[in-house]
């Protein structure tokens, strides 16, 4: 007899992005459950958890010294494997409302570059969490399907997903990535390029929320309509005391431009190795954006004006991986074609 059908009626089936920046995940029928930042707050001497996701974030930088915010996840892959797998423990258990029974088939998004190695360890931590089937699928195929894109069908579509840790490009047709190509600069690199810069003009030392928050606030990529100012509270490095300076949007453009110029390139290097036919298709249908990169503001018009092409934004860009990997939960055939093995 097979109970699968009967089964999946009280499914527990989880589709995770397992993102550098955040993690969300979606449960089949209810839709996204958890979106939450990927950080988890350990107590060295216990070696407890104290925090996960939220929680973890607001500690960021302001933890005592036997507590530490530690981010598992690096460049879009695992980089502290038992944190890692305490986390999904963590986001599995609380998608089913701390229900310890429950053991679901899972899918999880991953770099398309990730190696047979960090792909081991990403099923691994899975099944240590619990899961009765971990299948994992490329980012950027899991984004295009997030955004509606016709993957299944015989014509190009360009997908660039901006995230965390990498920016991921691929052409996709016939439900296959037909070229890719996984960059490590993406947004934790733009917040990095803000510190620096800021470092570098005010002698002032601000914080990784901090820079997360000037990115978000004041951040372009193209000339805005109307100017924006922010004031920003640091460390003054000359004197160690607490100082504020105002910065403009377009000081943030100068600091962001390198990271942009080499998002922009890499999409260049893609369309060049794309076969023609497909070019042709990608002409027409242009390129769409997703991940939280995409939200910089003017991002589509510069990569408009640099490449030629028509640029259009997904529609919920943050949850374009977790949309896309929750469908292949209802659609097995498709899980099929696309899964890495």
């Amino acid at each position: 007899m097979n109970f699968r059908p009967l089964f999946s009626l009280f499914s527990s089936d989880l589709a995770i992005d397992l993102g550098t920046a955040n993690t969300l995940v979606y449960a089949k029928g209810r839709g996204i459950v958890v979106n939450e930042p990927s950080i988890v707050a350990i107590n060295k001497v216990t070696n407890q958890v104290e925090a996960v996701g939220k929680e973890a974030k607001d500690m960021l930088g302001r933890t005592p010294g036997n507590i530490v915010a530690i981010r598992p996840m690096k460049d879009g892959v695992i980089a502290d494997f038992t944190v890692t797998e305490k986390m999904l423990t963590y986001f599995i258990q609380k998608a089913h409302s701390r229900k310890v029974l429950v053991h679901p088939r899972i899918v999880i998004g991953v770099p398309s570059g990730i190696t047979q190695v960090e792909k081991r360890a990403v099923q691994d931590s899975a099944y240590r969490a619990k899961a009765s089937e971990a299948h994992l699928v490329e980012q950027a195929m899991a984004a295009a399907i997030g955004a509606g894109l016709p993957v299944t069908e015989p014509s190009g579509n360009m997908i660039v997903d901006i995230g965390g840790g990498t920016t991921e490009i691929a052409v996709i047709s016939l439900s296959g990535i037909v070229g890719s190509r996984s960059d490590k600069v993406a947004g934790n690199e733009m917040d990095e390029a803000i510190t620096q810069y800021i470092k570098r003009k005010y002698n002032l030392l601000i914080g990784e929320r901090t820079a997360e928050q000037i990115k978000i606030e004041i951040g372009s990529a193209y000339v805005l309509d109307e100017p924006r100012i922010m004031e920003v509270k640091g460390r003054d490095l000359m004197e160690g005391v607490p100082k504020s300076v105002t910065i403009s949007d377009e000081e943030i453009r100068e600091a962001l431009d390198e990271c942009i110029n080499i998002i922009i390139n890499s999409i260049r290097v893609v369309l060049e190795r794309t076969p023609p036919e497909l070019s042709a298709d990608i002409a027409d249908k242009g390129i769409v954006l997703a991940g939280g990169g995409a939200l910089i503001r003017n991002l589509d018009k510069r990569i408009r004006e640099e490449t030629g092409l028509p640029v259009t934004l997904a529609e919920n860009p943050l949850s374009c991986v977790v949309l896309g990997t929750g469908k292949m939960l209802s659609d097995f055939d498709l899980l099929r074609k696309i899964a890495i093995n």
